[in-house]
């Protein structure tokens, strides 16, 4: 029997196939969920529009998070064609590139607003939406950190404040709905090769450190995560929430 047979899963994030998000709607979709796809923008349709397609999606919907209206969109659209939704994924982080050089002094308060806005408000403002349409399904929302957000990684700087920021959320999202039988969790990603790591100024390096030095001598990849990800969305999670779960080959662990 499949995991997810008979749920339905909205996935915020996806940018491309190399995407975390990716591979997490993909694992989603083989244990026998239904899904929903958003996108960010016209540039990212064209991406991710035959990658949804490819895994059956219900609806692709355009989504910029930072719009409440088009928030509201998103699952208006849904409960057309959904009577709910068991599983939400939030893979969605961004920061002004120049501001993931250095160390923190280059943070401008614009840039420190807009890292906030993006990688954490964002979650909420989707779980605000989204409740209505969770209640009474066991369902199970899923966000995306790293391990910057507790310490420091070079060049990582107002992210892993975002990061800090989320995770604080998971745990004040999870008091929020956990009574309606609502959980929220987050994994703690190694270091992977994507889109938005490929901005974080010296990446490859920290890269190099977490294969050499994680207890699995090897880094994360997009399926580690996915995997632990439909853990935390099944059933057998079902008393599971508030968690930070790490899916970085142990490196958390380590001190020297």
């Amino acid at each position: 029997m499949s995991l997810l047979q008979g749920k339905k899963a909205l996935v915020f994030g996806i940018a491309n196939d190399k995407s975390i998000a990716w591979a997490i709607a993909k694992a989603l979709h083989q244990q026998g969920a239904e899904l929903a796809v958003t996108y960010a923008g016209e540039a990212f349709e064209k991406r991710v529009r035959p990658l949804a397609e490819s895994l059956n999606a219900t609806m692709v919907l355009p989504c910029n998070v930072t719009s409440d209206d088009e928030i509201k969109s998103v699952f208006s659209s849904l409960s057309s064609v959904w009577d709910g939704i068991d599983i939400i994924v939030h893979a969605i982080a961004f920061a002004n590139k120049e501001e993931l050089k250095g160390t923190i002094l280059n943070t401008t308060r614009e840039g420190f607003a807009t890292a906030l806005d993006i990688s954490a408000y964002s979650f909420i403002a989707i779980m605000k939406e989204a409740h209505p349409m969770m209640l009474g399904r066991n369902s199970s929302a899923l966000t995306l950190t790293y391990h910057g957000s507790t310490k420091v990684f070079p060049s990582y700087n107002v992210m892993g404040v975002a990061k800090a920021a989320l995770e604080a959320s998971v745990r004040y999202l999870s008091a929020a709905v956990g009574p309606e039988g609502i959980r929220v969790n987050a994994i703690s990603a190694g270091p992977i090769r994507t889109l938005a790591a490929a901005g974080v100024n010296g990446f490859v390096n920290t890269l190099n450190q977490v294969e050499g030095k994680s207890p699995l001598r090897r880094i994360t990849t997009q399926e580690d995560v996915a995997n632990s990800a439909v853990y935390l969305c099944s059933d057998l999670a079902s008393a599971v929430t508030g968690e930070i779960h790490y899916v970085d080959c142990g490196y958390n662990v380590i001190g020297l």
